[in-house]
């Protein structure tokens, strides 16, 4: 037997070395010559003050290639995230793809019967406790944006309700710009210094094209200047914010990217940041923007782009079209799931939308638990050498022989195939006997199971009462 076991292990690819330094090049034509809008005064300084942006018109900023190169050779190539506790979970840049679940609905979908309702604080202690009990998700991100309390003090408590109820990473995204710094005061106040260990990871969008706006780049030089690691990602409409083919989209989108990483270095040279893209496509004649197969090729060649530059990666999830835990949903979460465990992908944080990623259904996260372990397994391959070939096995088994009690079999049965843990294996008969059940009806069953049987972390009460008594005091401040 060999001690080197050589893995068959699915890979893909999609741009070629010549073509990823196309569109790095095209990239940098871009941000040189068409440049960036910087909405923020306090932005605009200090890209004044480095040497290779220039200022043209009021608020547009070109950026020298030379900088931007600088930039990306001054961000780490991994992240480290840890867990609430302080352990260390997984590190980005190295690691396989990760799963969370998110973000932002403003509806709830019931799993029983699909029927939405607006998504409130109790949805949200629920949904993130099923993220912390499903095995294949790694991080937690923003829910859903809570309807049932003032906008003012909403999404505190969803940050409240999000570190109380797990102690997996979190990735934050709030909605309303003036409660970032009381948001991050909050988890300060309740965990102590979150730039030691991170597990929590701000996100932010710039607005497409070619915008940072005076919110977000406010919102990062306050994560920056924490200690934080954060995500920077686009949102494209084909056709609508980008050009309509995905050649133009890719090198605008990156562009973007290029200009918030650059952002973050001039603020703090060495800032852990962490880029992606959300490309979508944008139908004129139904207003409705969708994921389609071109979609999750340029997320692959975004993740590809960001390999090249030795900067971790945060893509699409596969979310967002369905109607329920139906068939559209299940065929775009196989998709981007699959390709992403076999490609360069490194965080897809947002799985769980539906109705145009306005409803968080818990039963598709459920499914998608399923779809991420298979798609891992599939990723994973298998080795390929003398002991696992067993050609000894054969030779004793023989022509006409079986395997059923060989000593492998008998050593590696229990590991060697997936089980689901919703949908059982069942033959005709078997089908037959339990009166034809429905795979959506078991599935729903499983997610009511699951809710009803996640609890709360230990010091989940303790939490939220020192989180209620901070954000009493910052409502009454304000």
């Amino acid at each position: 037997m060999n001690d080197h076991k050589p893995l068959v292990r699915p890979q893909i690819t999609v741009l070629s070395p010549d073509q990823i330094e196309q569109t790095h090049a095209y990239a940098l034509k871009i941000l040189s010559s068409v440049g960036v809008r910087v909405d923020s005064p306090s932005a605009r300084r200090i890209f004044a003050a480095s040497d290779g942006a220039i200022l043209v018109e009021e608020e547009r900023v070109l950026l020298a290639p030379g900088l931007v190169e600088w930039a990306i050779k001054s961000t780490p190539p991994t992240v480290d995230i840890y867990d609430r506790r302080g352990e260390f979970v997984f590190r980005l840049g190295e690691d396989r793809p990760r799963f969370g679940i998110g973000v932002t609905n403003l509806y709830y979908q019931d799993p029983a019967t699909d029927q939405v309702s607006p998504f409130s604080r109790q949805h949200m202690a629920q949904s993130v406790r099923l993220g912390q009990a499903l095995p294949q998700f790694d991080v937690i991100s923003t829910i859903g944006i809570l309807q049932d309390l003032p906008q003012s003090i909403a999404d505190l408590y969803a940050v409240l309700e999000m570190i109380a109820n797990t102690v997996k990473p979190l990735v934050i995204l709030i909605s309303d710009e003036n409660l970032f710094i009381p948001a991050l005061d909050l988890l300060e106040h309740l965990h102590g210094d979150l730039a030691a260990r991170p597990f929590v990871i701000p996100y932010f969008n710039p607005v497409t094209p070619l915008i940072l706006n005076e919110g977000t780049t406010d919102k990062m030089l306050a994560a920056i200047q924490r200690g934080l690691p954060l995500i920077c990602s686009n949102y494209g409409m084909v056709g609508m914010s980008t050009p309509i083919t995905p050649a133009g989209t890719l090198a605008l989108l990156t562009a973007e990217l290029l200009a918030g990483l650059t952002f973050c270095q001039l603020v703090r040279e060495g800032t852990p940041v962490i880029l992606g893209s959300l490309p979508a496509y944008f139908d004129m004649k139904s207003m409705v923007d969708y994921y389609d197969p071109l979609t999750f090729l340029l997320n692959l060649s975004c993740a590809e782009m960001m390999s090249y530059y030795k900067i971790p990666h945060a893509g699409t999830s596969g979310s967002g079209l369905g109607w329920g835990p139906d068939l559209p949903a299940s065929g775009l979460l196989w998709m981007d799931h699959l390709t992403s465990c076999i490609g360069k992908v490194g965080l897809a944080p947002f799985v769980g939308g539906n109705l145009g990623s306005k409803a968080f259904s818990p039963a598709t996260v459920v499914y998608a638990n399923e779809v991420i372990e298979q798609a891992r397994r599939f990723s994973a391959g298998f080795p390929l050498d003398d002991g696992n070939v067993a050609l000894d096995e054969i030779a004793l088994a023989g022509p006409g022989g079986h395997f059923l009690t060989s000593e492998m079999t008998l050593k590696l049965f229990r590991e060697a195939h997936y089980v689901s843990q919703t949908f059982p294996r069942l033959s005709l008969e078997a089908w037959q006997e339990k009166n034809h059940p429905q795979a959506i009806q078991l599935l729903r069953e499983r997610t009511v199971q699951l809710l009803a049987e996640a609890g709360p972390p230990p010091g989940q009460a303790d939490l939220i009462a020192r989180g209620e008594a901070f954000i009493q005091k910052i409502a009454a401040r304000r």
